[in-house]
Parts: C-alpha cells; sequence; structure tokens
C-alpha cells in the first residue's frame, strides 16, 4: 500500500449493532405473543365448566405475568446497549395496548363478570351488565391514554425519570393476573362481581390519576451492590417460584398502593416553615 492511499476502515461491527437494535425489539414481540396467546386461552375458557375453565384463565394470568417480565427487561436492555430507538418505543406502546389493556380487560370480563349474564330480571341486573362493559372497556381506554401520556412527557427534556405520573399499565395488568393466579376458580356469584368491577375501576382511574410510582429506571445494575442485596434478590425469585401465587400478588398490591400511600403521608407530614421575609432596607430620608 503507498503512502498516499487512504486507509479505509472495515466495516465489520454493523451487523452486531443492527443486531443490538433488534434485540430490545424481540422482548417486546415476546411480550406481544405473550398478550394474544392470554387473550386465546381466555376465549377458550369460557367455553370450559368452572373445573376445566380455571386452568385457562390461570394459564391466561401467567402469560400476563410474563408479559410484564418481558416489557421490562425490553428497556432495560436498551439502555444498557445504548440501543434506544424511536421505533423501539412506538413498537413498546403499541404492544402494551394489546398485551396489558385489551388481553387483562378481556380477561377480568370472562373471569369475574360473566356470571351476571345468568341473571334475569331486576334492574340491578341491568345495570351491572351495562357497567360490566363500561369498566372493562374504561381499563383499555385508561391504559391507552396513561401510554399516550407517557410518550409525551417522555419526550419533555424537564421530566423526572425517577417516578411515573401515574400507575403504569403494566402494573395495573399485573394485579388482574396476579389475583386471578391467587384465586384461580372463575367467579360463580354476581355477588362477588360487584366486588370485582369496583377493583377493575379502581386500576383504570389509577392509571390516568396523578399519583407517582417510582420507575426503578435510576437504578444502575451495573454498580456494585453488597452481596446482601444478591441474598435479598435470590428469596425474592425463590418465593415467586414456590409460592408464586402468594409472592405475586403481595408484590403487585404493594406497588399498586404505594403510591396512594406516599402521597397520603407527604400530605399528613408536617412541612418546614417558610424562611422568613428578609427586612426591607431603609433608605436614607
Amino acid at each position: 500500500m503507498e503512502s498516499g492511499e487512504p486507509i479505509q476502515k472495515s466495516p465489520k461491527r454493523m451487523p452486531f449493532k443492527r443486531g443490538i437494535y433488534i434485540l430490545p425489539s424481540l422482548f417486546t414481540v415476546g411480550s406481544l405473543v405473550c398478550g394474544y396467546v392470554a387473550i386465546l386461552s381466555t376465549l377458550k375458557a369460557t367455553g370450559m365448566d368452572a373445573e376445566q375453565g380455571r386452568f385457562a384463565f390461570d394459564t391466561a394470568a401467567k402469560l400476563i405475568g410474563w408479559a410484564v417480565l418481558f416489557d421490562g427487561l425490553d428497556g432495560r436492555i436498551a439502555r444498557l446497549t445504548n440501543s434506544s430507538s424511536d421505533f423501539g418505543r412506538e413498537f413498546d406502546s403499541l404492544a402494551d395496548v394489546i398485551t396489558f389493556g385489551v388481553a387483562p380487560a378481556f380477561l377480568a370480563y370472562a373471569w369475574g363478570v360473566r356470571p351476571v349474564e345468568e341473571l334475569f330480571g331486576t334492574r340491578l341486573v341491568q345495570h351491572l351488565r351495562d357497567a360490566r362493559l363500561v369498566i372493562t372497556f374504561a381499563f383499555v381506554i385508561c391504559g391507552a391514554a396513561r401510554l399516550a401520556r407517557f410518550n409525551v412527557d417522555t419526550g419533555k427534556p424537564a421530566s423526572d425519570k425517577r417516578s411515573f405520573v401515574g400507575l403504569p399499565i403494566p402494573a395495573a395488568a399485573g394485579v388482574i393476573a396476579a389475583l386471578i393466579h391467587c384465586i384461580k376458580w372463575p367467579v360463580n356469584e354476581w355477588i362477588w362481581s360487584l366486588v370485582w368491577l369496583p377493583i377493575v375501576a379502581v386500576l383504570a382511574w389509577l392509571m390516568v390519576s396523578k399519583v407517582r410510582y417510582p420507575s426503578f429506571k435510576s437504578i444502575d445494575l451495573r454498580r456494585r451492590r453488597p452481596y446482601v442485596a444478591i441474598i435479598f434478590i435470590g428469596m425474592v425469585v425463590y418465593g415467586m417460584w414456590t409460592y408464586s401465587e402468594s409472592v405475586l400478588l403481595a408484590i403487585a398490591m404493594t406497588y399498586v398502593l404505594s403510591g396512594p400511600v406516599s402521597r397520603m403521608i407527604s400530605k399528613i407530614r408536617p412541612h418546614p416553615p417558610a424562611p422568613p421575609p428578609l427586612p426591607q432596607e431603609v433608605h436614607a430620608q
């Protein structure tokens, strides 16, 4: 090679870079597949009796739980590998509407509200029939609005990355999935539908509320941690694997209640008094 000839760089890392950008989207696809199969499993359960249907409902709830895990991994991997993209964010939001909006609303309707169809004659029953459609649809529309607001707030440079405004839609879907996974048996009395519908309605309201929830995005997994943290994480994982019904429900409910409880504590806690005003400067007459 002559000394005056320019040295060309070999583009060996281009395929690897493209793969890195695809990797977070693969987890989003996994979350979307879980939501789609959860809908199919819920639809399958509606044609079974209670004994057989509880397994199909539980399968749908587990799939939504796996989708929550995949949804948390895609964003974490995108940040760790510095491979975030506009396409990935939009794709993730569209997938969340189906996986954490439509799938849990359909599951909540089929598992906890369907017995109302077997009642006749009273005006209360008619109101329940109307309420089941309104509340389950409200869960979908509030989840979509929550995602739209999140996308808008994320684009603002002054947005606080340490907390979410409103309950994240994966957490709301996780509560429905955890409750169904814990109870398993579908609701067979209309009186329990009166308990189930307000739970779904509260979750829908929390998603569009101004209540703040921790985001855990500021946690740097690459930093050194004390060995006690590893022991704690191991115990939590073991508990989720062995006692998944109670542990997952406790985690889901703790996170959902953390927002309102923190807001109540901040209102009750006395605020420090305002500093006294500075004395006005006396001007010479």
